[in-house]
């Protein structure tokens, strides 16, 4: 049976499969704030002699959007290098910053689009599914901070906190109960950073982890090291 082939219940398999795939990645968190959003990620270091700088897990799509990770990276660079493309085309077109939800809607499109090309022409197309998904914080001006996220069969929903990948359950139940509307930037920080720490095997420190914010006045900017260790102590003190 083919990958866009219903099965006699209903149900696409391959995608959820890809779904589950998602379910061995690494973990990461977003969350969305009044200030801003924020974005973290386990790396997972396979070998001390691994540079931990090589493995990005989080990526810039615009100024003011970036994404986070989870499942098969190769297939999130395709959907990334798709996203940057399409906000930078909005930009060109109509002289502003693409909104969180077009892009979004950008990148689930493409997410859809395995199979064959809409012209028959099964050459244009992957032959499956993506096999990631993706934590999507941005900031517009009509809805300010925004968190999307994006799973393998095309769907997107907004979320104030998510969690996804190999730790997510125990994550996301950890948002629930931790999350407040009225959470500082900073407290959003030291959320996401605790919420990895217990769900990772490995120790937490600046290498194995990956921190991003988005901020109306600065933005996009993934933390140094140094900010990463500086909000590790925050946790610890």
């Amino acid at each position: 049976r083919g990958v866009n082939t219903f099965s006699p219940e209903g149900r696409l398999f391959q995608v959820e499969y890809a779904i589950e795939a998602i379910k061995l990645g690494s973990t990461a968190v977003g969350i969305q704030t009044k200030e801003g959003s924020v974005l973290a990620v386990e790396k997972r270091l396979t070998s001390p002699l691994l540079d931990p700088a090589s493995v990005e897990k989080i990526a810039e799509i615009d100024s003011h959007i970036g994404a986070a990770m989870s499942g098969l990276v190769a297939d999130a660079k395709t959907l990334v290098d798709h996203a940057r493309v399409e906000a930078q085309n909005h930009r060109f077109t109509y002289d502003e910053p693409i909104g969180v939800e077009p892009l979004t809607q950008a990148v689930c499109d493409l997410a859809l689009s395995f199979g064959e090309g809409s012209d028959g022409d099964s050459s244009k197309r992957m032959s499956r599914p993506f096999g990631v998904a993706l934590l999507l914080a941005g900031y517009d001006e009509l809805e300010g901070s925004q968190l999307y996220f994006s799973d393998p069969s095309g769907t997107f929903v907004r979320y104030k906190a998510k969690a996804i990948g190999a730790g997510s359950e125990g994550a996301q139940s950890n948002l629930e109960e931790a999350y407040s509307e009225t959470m500082t930037l900073n407290e959003a920080e030291e959320l996401a950073l605790s919420t990895l720490k217990q769900v990772m095997e490995e120790k937490i420190s600046t290498d194995n982890i990956e921190l991003a914010r988005v901020t109306p006045d600065k933005g996009f900017h993934i933390a140094t090291p140094d900010e990463v260790a500086t909000v590790l102590e925050r946790l610890s003190g």
